[in-house]
């Protein structure tokens, strides 16, 4: 090496570098993003609804608009779904409202029942544990009933944050189901020409892959309330139908909700009906958990959400960690919908590498073709022409003279 040229940098470490730089740049870009969503998460979690709600009844909204106006037709099936869910409210407080006075003595002689089997083999509890624990949870709510006040009004501000995030999802569903095709088009506009057919192949696999989600996990959320209702009912649970609604909004954070919910089932089982009718609602869990995870997902969910489990259950918990229950909703169908624009925009660049390769394959066989026929057209035809045509006639004009 002479002196004051550089020192050879390995082609590894070249390579390591950019790599290392590129995803410095990723890491920043993505890191603002989630600082904005975490700013002004509310209408990040508005405008997602929204996507939502339009996933749910654009279908709906376009089969009224046959015989409607699109205008009309958007108002009708939004209305109507909005009446739909406060019946089904309605339903959920009546029957609370008309089993309130059952539901109290039952569960009185649950508690009950409850602390004289934990008196008995095999545990064996002392009776005054539990009077104690009752009596320490009347002194706590009794010595903190100032932070208690303070949380009920700090959760009646978020209770208007939510009622005000829930009017923003409907105003932007409304224009997403009315015209979202042209305000795609729009924005796809707006972006360079470059990346404009990129943009627009990414945007509608993952438009294809919220929608199935949207549908197959409403599907099955539908289908696991049903049967736990008609269980719980079967058995005689008290509130069956509030116990399969938490079932159904439960059943959309995958893996742990539909578990979770049925283990406040068996908790009111426990309570109201004793420890036999309890097991009996623990075994409906690994049954509906088996039907759910051998059955539902694989018929349902698999041609639009393709995620090992262990992936599907990071999500959960990250998005859990990031932004409580909305983050555990939300996680799956970002991660799927990120997924599946990543998996289209790869498969678009790995069939024009293939075509090009093609194309330059048989630019060359084409070429290797032509040359062995123009060569040997070229040689017999013009040099046995001009040598017997020339020196022959130059002969005798050249004896005569």
């Amino acid at each position: 090496m002479q002196p004051g040229t550089p020192p050879a940098v390995a082609p590894f470490l070249r390579t390591a570098a950019a790599y290392a730089w590129r995803l410095l740049v990723v890491g920043v870009l993505f890191y603002a993003l989630f600082a904005i969503l975490g700013r002004f998460h509310e209408v990040g979690v508005a405008l997602f609804l929204g996507l939502v709600i339009t996933a749910l009844l654009r279908p709906v909204a376009d089969i009224v608009a046959k015989g409607l106006p699109r205008p009309f037709a958007v108002a009708l099936t939004l209305l109507g779904s909005i009446a739909l869910v406060l019946g089904i409210l309605t339903l959920v407080g009546e029957a609370v409202a008309g089993e309130s006075t059952t539901l109290a003595r039952e569960f009185r002689d649950g508690v009950g029942r409850i602390e004289h089997w934990l008196q008995r083999p095999p545990f064996r509890l002392n009776p005054r544990a539990l009077s104690d624990v009752q009596s320490r949870i009347g002194e706590f709510l009794s010595s903190h009933r100032a932070t208690l006040l303070s949380q009920a009004l700090s959760g009646a501000s978020r209770l208007i944050a939510v009622l005000a995030t829930l009017v923003l999802a409907l105003f932007s569903s409304v224009f997403f189901i009315h015209s979202g095709d042209r305000q795609w088009a729009w924005f796809r506009d707006q972006l360079p020409a470059s990346v404009q057919g990129r943009a627009d192949l990414g945007a509608r696999a993952a438009w294809r892959t919220l929608t199935g989600y949207t549908h197959g996990i409403v599907l099955v959320a539908a289908t696991n309330a049903l049967l736990v209702g008609i269980a719980l009912w079967v058995l005689g649970v008290p509130l069956a139908v509030p116990l399969a609604l938490l079932e159904f909004v439960a059943a959309f954070v995958p893996l742990f909700g539909s578990p979770v919910a049925l283990a406040v089932a068996a908790v009111v089982a426990l309570a109201s009906k004793g420890p036999l009718v309890a097991a009996i609602v623990i075994v409906l869990i690994v049954v509906i958990g088996q039907i759910e995870g051998h059955l539902l997902h694989p018929l349902v969910m698999s041609w639009a959400v393709r995620l090992h489990p262990l992936v599907v259950a990071i999500s959960v918990v990250a998005g859990t960690i990031a932004a409580g229950i909305v983050g555990a909703v939300v996680a799956v169908p970002m991660v799927s919908v990120v997924w599946s624009a990543y998996t289209a925009l790869r498969d678009a660049r790995a069939a024009e590498r293939a075509l090009a390769e093609d194309a330059a394959g048989q630019s060359d066989d084409g070429a290797e073709e032509e040359d062995p026929e123009e060569r040997p057209a070229e040689g017999p035809e013009e040099r046995p022409a001009e040598g017997p045509e020339e020196r022959p006639a130059e002969g005798p004009e050249d004896e005569s003279s």
